[in-house]
């Protein structure tokens, strides 16, 4: 009789001999054996920390700190998308955050800490490459690239925090801290705009080039009204100088006080001959000067407008700020001297400096200055002339890409180049009207018998109607 073996129990998984696997985590776990596939790897991290900083931590390293390389990533790009959303759409928004001071502060700060969290995980993707394992050829091509990508990211994440900081820096030493935003008058921001000799004390600086720029408070239409230096017997706006002289100014035919009565003697007489800080006690307190705003009630008593604010240019400065702007572009149409004599009647042999040729070119900041400035050889009025062009050529030269890549000594030029008591509040409405300036031409107003003005004798009320005709055009009717 015969027995049978009982049955076997099924083999259980768990006690089945199992074959090795790889491990499907290369990028952790790799096959350090092989060079072939650790040089792959080590491409790889090194792209992914290029591309998004802390992804290379998150799949082969420290995740923790993958982690914040990640998600400060991604809180920069959305910091950028909504930058760039908001200037698009909300120009104004973006322009009143982009010249905060505390702002600027944080920008700056951010992208410092950035540029530094990014060297860190270079250095540490690196670490998880294990050079010595890649191909001999790969360990110097990926230690090179590495380092190329890393001065290209925290290269730009560091310039990004010195603009932040110099646009600061500027902007605080140009503009005004206080003080709140004159509303428009008559539907235009006026303001005073000089061009002052470079002198070291106020007292003896004459402004040789006069105007008022006056923006469209909605379109930023420009219109910039210039004055002859030489201009005789002018009003004044209702003030202090107006009670001084009822009939309009009068000359003085002294060294002292300047000879004759152009309006830009004013600043010496105010300063020098007259005590100033009587006549305009809270003048220096608001940023300006006296003679500044005796000039300021000056041109207002011309032209029958507001004029809250001013600008003073250093004509010195203004040679660096066209410099850095890489020169600007002018169509000369008379040979002009450059230089100037020691005194009247000097022969041009004995002080010109050179020659500005006729024809287009680039000038540099020097020849440009000149341009401006000769006038010894020309009239009064075609120096006004050539001072407009230069001012609509430094305005086409400011161009978003020479402007970033010239920042620095722009910015250098313009803290020494001009003084304003122009609020910081005011700039985000002052940049959004630049802005729409750029895509208009400018109008000009040049108070000089071309434009039926007597410079003996000017025509006070005539100025006035041309220069509200021109800043109020009459509107078309439907008969035409």
């Amino acid at each position: 009789m015969s027995t049978m073996a009982p049955p076997r129990a099924p083999r259980s998984s768990a006690s089945r001999p199992t074959a090795p696997r790889a491990d499907k985590r290369p990028m952790r776990f790799p096959d350090t054996s092989s060079r072939a596939v650790m040089t792959r790897r080590g491409w790889w991290l090194v792209v992914l920390n290029f591309l998004v900083p802390g992804s290379a931590q998150v799949l082969a390293g420290n995740r923790r700190l993958g982690r914040i390389g990640v998600v400060s990533t991604l809180v920069m790009w959305a910091l950028v998308i909504a930058g760039v959303l908001s200037a698009l759409l909300a120009r104004p928004v973006f322009l009143a955050i982009a010249t905060n001071w505390f702002a600027l502060l944080l920008a700056q700060g951010l992208m410092i800490a950035y540029a530094v969290l990014w060297v860190v995980l270079t250095i540490d993707t690196l670490r998880l490459v294990r050079l010595v394992k890649t191909g001999t050829r790969a360990r110097f091509g990926i230690a090179a690239a590495s380092v190329v990508l890393l001065v290209i990211a925290s290269g730009t994440a560091a310039y990004a925090a010195n603009v932040a900081g110099t646009t600061r820096d500027t902007l605080g030493v140009v503009f005004g801290a206080g003080g709140p935003t004159v509303q428009p008058s008559e539907g235009y921001y006026n303001v005073l705009l000089l061009g002052a000799d470079h002198v070291t004390t106020n007292d003896s600086k004459r402004f040789d080039s006069i105007s008022v720029v006056s923006i469209n408070a909605e379109t930023g239409a420009t219109t910039i009204t210039g004055f002859p230096r030489d201009m005789p017997g002018f009003p004044f706006a209702e003030g202090p100088m107006q009670d001084r002289y009822p009939n309009g100014h009068e000359g003085h035919a002294d060294e002292t006080c300047g000879w004759g009565s152009g309006i830009n003697q004013l600043n010496t007489e105010v300063e020098v001959c007259q005590d100033g800080s009587l006549i305009y006690p809270d003048a220096v307190e608001d940023g300006s000067a006296p003679g500044i705003e005796a000039t300021k009630d000056a041109a207002e008593g011309i032209l029958g407008i507001e004029i809250p604010y001013y600008v003073t240019i250093d004509m010195y400065a203004f040679e660096a700020l066209i410099d850095a702007l890489g020169g600007v572009e002018i169509t000369v149409k008379e040979r002009l001297p450059v230089g100037g004599p020691s005194y009247t009647g000097q022969p041009l042999g004995q002080w010109v400096q050179g020659w500005i040729e006729p024809g287009t070119q680039r000038m540099d900041g020097f020849t440009a200055q000149w341009y401006a400035r000769s006038r010894h050889t020309t009239s009064d009025f075609d120096r006004m002339r050539r001072q407009r062009e230069l001012q609509q050529a430094i305005l086409a030269q400011f161009t978003p890409q020479v402007v970033l890549t010239r920042f620095q000594e722009v910015a250098d030029a313009g803290a020494d180049m001009v003084s304003t008591d122009l609020p910081q509040s005011f700039i985000p409405t002052l940049l959004d009207l630049a802005l729409k300036a750029r895509e208009q031409e400018v109008t000009t107003i040049e108070l000089t018998p071309d434009n039926g003005i007597d410079q003996s004798e000017p025509d006070w009320a005539y100025i006035q109607e041309l220069v509200q005709t021109t800043l109020h055009p009459p509107k078309a009717t439907p008969e035409g």
